[in-house]
């Protein structure tokens, strides 16, 4: 009896199964080497990390940071969400700009902004793009001086800061 026959037919393809997975990472790992641009095995996938502008330039912006922005009063706070959530609750004298509305809206909330000015923009959750779209809009017309504050309405309210309702 060899040692083929020992085996179970399914033994066998188990052991196929692996040097064909085997092979196939290796070949894509040698190909991404080998690329112009090798995709990036590694790195930080945070809602901060991808929070970048197309120029390369990190838009997000701590909590501490953007406390002393608003007291220093050196900032334009922007909610992003839909108008019935800013109504509910919202970031004290915020500017409602919801981003499903923002072209229809845009140029009426930002009439006496300078392009220059530090602006702020928040939604609510971790995962929440609202913030980013809106502050990609917002640059696109010109604005250079954007942010975005990640998880902004939870983080707000949960460190006490200045919050206000719509009546």
């Amino acid at each position: 009896m060899t040692r083929d026959t020992q085996y179970h037919p399914w033994i066998r393809s188990i052991r196929q199964l692996l040097v064909i997975v085997l092979a196939a990472v290796a070949i894509a790992l040698i190909s991404n080497h080998f690329r112009p641009s090798p995709l990036q095995l590694l790195g930080n996938w945070s809602p901060e990390a991808r929070l970048t502008s197309p120029s390369g330039r990190q838009m997000a912006i701590s909590l501490d940071e953007a406390k002393k922005l608003f007291q220093s009063k050196g900032a334009v706070f922007i909610d992003a969400r839909p108008l019935e959530e800013f109504t509910k609750g919202h970031i004290r004298d915020a500017i409602s700009l919801p981003w499903h509305e923002a072209e229809q809206r845009v140029m009426d909330a930002t009439a006496d902004m300078a392009y220059d000015a530090m602006i702020i923009t928040y939604c609510d959750g971790d995962s929440c793009n609202l913030s980013k779209d809106l502050s990609l809009f917002l640059e696109n017309l010109g604005f250079s001086n954007v942010r975005i504050l990640v998880n902004g309405w939870t983080l707000w309210r949960g460190a006490g800061l200045p919050v206000e309702t719509e009546n």
